[in-house]
Order: structure tokens, then C-alpha cells, then sequence
């Protein structure tokens, strides 16, 4: 149903993730797991891997879904990155709302994961018509 909200999905996100993370990806940027590194390359602390953000968006629309291969498409905008506090973590909130099918009965998904106030990525992703 167009305009419909899906239930907001709460990730936590800690540096033990980070390092994980960096380790399935390759990505071993020492501002993903060092608070020196983070603020000698002007961040005010350490980041997430903006992948992991688009990967956890992913991932809360899939459980909606019931599918993961009912979404064949996604693409993300990085807005902010993910501050990472050593102490708890953060939390990652994705919401997202149905938009209109397209011509095919593709529904799209419009998403939104934020930090608190801050929206760290927009994203959009396609949703094969046998999906939910």
C-alpha cells in the first residue's frame, strides 16, 4: 500500500561490530576502530563503514520483506557518517515507507537510517512484486 510506514528496526552498532566488519570487508581504515586516527583525519570520533549502514538498511527491509531476494535492487545516499562512541555504541534506526509500484509492479521502498537527529543515509530499494 503506497504512503505505508514500516516499523521502525533499531540496530546497535559498537566497535567490536567495526572490527567485524572490517575483517568480512577489507576495510581496515583505522578511523572505523581508532579515535586517534578518526580525529587526526578531522572526525570528531570514530565512524562506521557507510557500507555496514547500507548493509543494515538492507537487512531491516529484507526481515519486512521475508525475502532477501525479493529486493533486487538499492541504492544509497551517504548524508553523515556514524559516529561510533567506544562507550554502548550507537543506534541505527531505519525506517521506510512504500512508494507507487512502477510499471512492472515493482514497489519501491524509500528508507531513512538515522542516528538520533541526525540521517546518516537515504535509500531506495526495489521490491519484486511476489515479495510482500
Amino acid at each position: 500500500m503506497p504512503g505505508r510506514e514500516l516499523p521502525a528496526r533499531d540496530f546497535t552498532v559498537t566497535r567490536q561490530d567495526l572490527v567485524r566488519y572490517a575483517g568480512a570487508s577489507g576495510d581496515f581504515n583505522p578511523i572505523h576502530f581508532s579515535d586517534h586516527a578518526a580525529t587526526r583525519a578531522g572526525l570528531p570520533g570514530v565512524i562506521g563503514h557507510g557500507m555496514l549502514t547500507m548493509a543494515l538498511t538492507a537487512r531491516a527491509v529484507t526481515e519486512w520483506v521475508g525475502d532477501p531476494a525479493g529486493v533486487f535492487d538499492h541504492e544509497t545516499r551517504f548524508m553523515l557518517p556514524l559516529l561510533v562512541p567506544d562507550e554502548g555504541g550507537a543506534t541505527l534506526t531505519v525506517t521506510a515507507t512504500v512508494s507507487d509500484p512502477d510499471d512492472a509492479g515493482h514497489r519501491q521502498l524509500v528508507a531513512e537510517a538515522t542516528a538520533g537527529a541526525t540521517v546518516v543515509a537515504g535509500s531506495r530499494l526495489t521490491i519484486r512484486p511476489a515479495a510482500r
